[in-house]
């Protein structure tokens, strides 16, 4: 049976962005969103999933994500001390994408230090086999700056590089891996051994 991954929350734009990053970061999992723990329940889904779970329905349903706080990671507005107390993990959707990304890499590196499946690349190309074989040295050199936070100029300058030659990697970047999404870089960057997550 496929690793499983369920969120639960009433907001679907959130849980769309959070499956993505999910997906991204967890090759080969099952990734599946619900409205509410009512419904997660009725689809009778099999198996042992880890729950990404808005905090207004863990407090609704205590009692059941209290078996599962070792599997469970409460997704916060602000004020997260009770669940942290309670011995839960938590991401504030207020964090911006990259340190939402950050987060979720940090968990999974906890659970999984090999990853689901290493030899997997993160973008969606199909072609793909490796880092080595989708961006060229200094494409990586130019990625490792951008998810470190550094803007065009600074990286201009760290690589002795036209602020021309930045934007064109930059380009090509996005371009090689289908997304100029912060968050969904620096999981790249991550996962391919570009940066280490204690750079970011």
């Amino acid at each position: 049976m496929r690793p499983q991954m369920v969120i639960i929350t009433k907001n679907t734009l959130s849980a769309m962005a959070l499956r993505s990053l999910l997906m991204d970061i967890a090759k080969g999992v099952d990734v599946t969103c619900y409205g509410s723990l009512e419904e997660y329940q009725r689809a009778e889904a099999e198996g042992l999933p880890h729950f990404f779970v808005s905090a207004d329905v863990v407090f609704r349903n205590s009692e059941f994500f209290r078996g599962y706080v070792r599997r469970t990671v409460v997704i916060t507005d602000g004020e997260a001390e009770a669940f942290v107390q309670s011995g839960f993990r938590t991401i504030d959707a207020r964090w911006s994408e990259q340190a939402i990304a950050r987060e979720i890499l940090s968990i999974h590196s906890v659970g999984h230090p090999a990853g689901h499946d290493a030899n997997h690349p993160v973008s969606g190309h199909p072609h793909a086999t490796s880092v080595q074989t989708q961006l060229s040295q200094r494409e990586q050199e130019v990625l490792a700056l951008m998810v470190k936070g550094y803007i065009n100029k600074e990286i201009a300058d760290r690589l002795n590089i036209s602020l021309a030659t930045v934007i064109f990697h930059r380009n090509n970047i996005s371009e090689k891996l289908q997304t100029r999404s912060i968050g969904r870089l620096t999981i790249y960057a991550v996962l391919n051994s570009i940066v280490s997550l204690s750079e970011i």
